[in-house]
């Protein structure tokens, strides 16, 4: 990091913004400049010298992403950067350190298991508990429905109203807890953005083990065996690693990194099946590319197949097959490549009929445009080649902070696409007479059903919607089904069923939030069990719905402070992404969640039960 005289005019901007003001004059002061953003902050203050080839002695960003944040502000702070970045304030520092590092500050120093009074005794620590139900990964099965069967959910629909916060958990220094939670064998595994994975006592919620990653765990837990009788918990972090740790101890049992770019990330659950860990992999260099400096793209998605007891590599397919190659130069004199992008999401969907692997990919980041971005593809489980690619829309080539109109300003492609790529799931179902369906749910807020069977023919697609979805997305994370509808959330507020045979739609419920202040929409996965559909919202609010209705039948507002069984603060706030779970008569669901759209922090795992029991 580097003060030239170009960069202090905007160190001044900065300072500005991050507290550091001069004197008052007599006349009236401007009004403050607005904040800039953890990127902001690298593109102006960082990246004249880290990213360019001129200066050589300036570790490149890729170098600096592998560094912890601890160590990055340690530089910053009383290290080799300490005098490039004096004129920073601390705020600005901390955010930068986050912002590379990919996780909370100094988490580990609250977060660790050994420094909360509920600790589980010893004597659990090895018990395998029954419970009647599991609720592992992201879908709750190889098919992703994100549908509970009565026995394992344990909750009968009558008993639903009457459902009430049995415990919470604060995750200490998290912003947000966007790891799904995953009950297997009577534990609750859930990650955070401090990086931190707890195993909780699903009954009580005391502390099995916590394990921190290199950076913020979104993904949910997979569990099970790694070698002989041994399990593990399987996820993946924000800087592209996969791991094994074991599930009665939290040791570590093995890692991997799924990618060598530098944006790698991990989001979407692992999914394990006949010893294969089946891995899906994106990037944040989607959102790196809005500097100007930055030489867009060259990341491409893939999905990996790793041997669980030891996470070898069995093959890795990219979903685009073509390598990156320069193209143009930027306004900015920058060397652009292409293609790049159709980064996935969403967790692998698994048809052990036609031993095959499903995932929907994202859009383009530059061109040329490829024709497997927006699109179902289908892989061999055994030896990864693509079986088929079905494009739900073509040439969409997309990074944020364009706008239409703006091509070649900065890094945004020409003819800006409208970002509608498929960021959840795909879900198997089989309908009465045989016949199957492979249903996803694309930001553009349609719907897409096509046969598994034939190449991924289009059966049907919903009509679009009234209004344009924007890039923010109408239908975003995850839908869910059972034997009649497709239950889907709605980013402007709502949730809609749609029948399976036809896609017609069956009931839409409008929701505005809770609070006029607090932001509207229902943009994170929803989830189904007999009877009821559960969504949690922007406001903070998790409801229950009646399947055949769309009838509200129980709230809980989450965005409030808990008294929490690890006697830690903790607050409730947006549910943007991952949905609630279902298993052993209760519900689980992490609060707080920020995401693209500046959703409200929260720090908190929370259980309910029926009241009375």
């Amino acid at each position: 990091m580097s003060v030239t005289p170009t960069t202090l005019l905007t160190l001044c901007a900065v300072l500005v913004a991050t507290g550091v003001t001069a004197p008052a004059r007599a006349q009236q002061a401007p009004p403050p400049a607005p904040v800039p953003s953890p990127r902001q902050l690298f593109d102006q203050t960082c990246q004249t010298c880290h990213g360019n080839a001129s200066v050589p002695r300036a570790a490149d960003p890729a170098v600096l992403r592998r560094m912890t944040p601890e160590r990055i502000y340690e530089a910053l702070t009383t290290g080799v950067m300490q005098a490039q970045a004096q004129a920073l304030s601390d705020p600005a520092k901390r955010a930068l350190a986050e912002y590379l590092g990919d996780r909370k500050l100094g988490a580990g120093e609250t977060g660790s298991a050994d420094r909360m009074p509920n600790r589980c005794d010893v004597a659990s620590a090895g018990r395998r508990r029954t419970t009647g139900g599991d609720w592992n990964g992201w879908g709750a099965d190889l098919a992703n429905t994100r549908f509970q069967p009565t026995r394992a959910a344990g909750l009968p629909a009558v008993q639903v109203p009457r459902l009430a916060l049995k415990w919470a958990f604060a995750v200490p220094g998290a912003t947000a807890v966007y790891g799904q939670p995953t009950v297997v064998d009577g534990r609750v595994f859930v990650g955070a953005d401090t990086g931190f994975v707890y195993a909780l006592d699903q009954r009580t919620g005391c502390v099995h083990w916590a394990y921190q990653a290199h950076a913020g765990v979104r993904s949910a837990v997979t569990v099970g065996p790694i070698a002989g009788a041994r399990r593990g918990a399987f996820f993946g972090d924000l800087k592209g690693n996969v791991y094994a740790v074991d599930v009665v101890t939290g040791a570590l049992v093995w890692t991997m990194r799924a990618d060598e770019h530098a944006l790698t990330r991990i989001t979407a659950a692992p999914v394990l099946h006949r010893e294969r860990l089946y891995v899906s992999v994106a990037s944040f260099e989607e959102g790196a590319s809005t500097s100007p400096r930055y030489p867009c793209c060259t990341f491409r998605g893939s999905v990996l197949a790793l041997r669980a007891d030891t996470g070898a590599v069995a093959w890795k397919t990219y979903t685009i097959a073509d390598e990156p190659k320069p193209t143009r130069l930027s306004p900015a004199g920058v060397q652009m490549h292409g293609p790049s992008g159709a980064g996935v999401w969403n967790a692998p969907t698994i048809d052990p009929r036609r031993n095959a692997l499903y995932v929907g990919t994202g859009n383009n980041y530059s061109r040329p445009t490829t024709g497997t971005s927006d699109a179902v593809m289908a892989f061999d489980l055994q030896t990864g080649k693509v079986l088929w690619t079905q494009q739900a829309l073509a040439d969409d080539a997309w990074i944020p902070a364009c706008a239409p109109g703006a091509a070649l300003a900065g890094n945004c492609p020409e003819d800006l696409g409208p970002d509608y790529d498929f960021g959840a799931s795909p879900i198997l179902k089989s309908l009465p007479g045989g016949r199957r369906l492979l249903i996803t749910v694309a930001k553009s807020g349609i719907a897409w059903a096509m046969d598994p069977d034939k190449e991924g023919a289009v059966v049907w697609k919903t009509p679009e919607p009234a209004r344009a979805a924007g890039p923010e997305g109408e239908m975003v994370w995850g839908a869910a089904a059972d034997d009649r509808h497709l239950y889907v959330g709605l980013t402007s507020g709502g949730v809609a069923a749609y029948r399976l045979t036809s896609g017609a739609i069956a009931w839409t419920t409008p929701i505005p939030p809770a609070d006029p202040s607090r932001r509207s929409g229902h943009s994170g996965a929803v989830t189904v069990t007999p009877g009821m559909v559960y969504s949690g919202g922007w406001d903070g609010v998790l409801r229950a719905l009646e399947a055949d209705s769309g009838r509200v039948v129980w709230q809980y507002d989450t965005m409030r402070d808990f008294d929490t069984v690890n006697k830690m603060p903790a607050r409730g706030g947006s549910m943007g992404a991952p949905g609630a779970t279902v298993a052993g008569g209760m519900v689980f669901v992490g609060s707080g969640y920020i995401g693209v759209r500046n959703g409200t922090p929260g720090n908190v795992l929370l259980a309910f039960g029926p009241a009375g029991q």
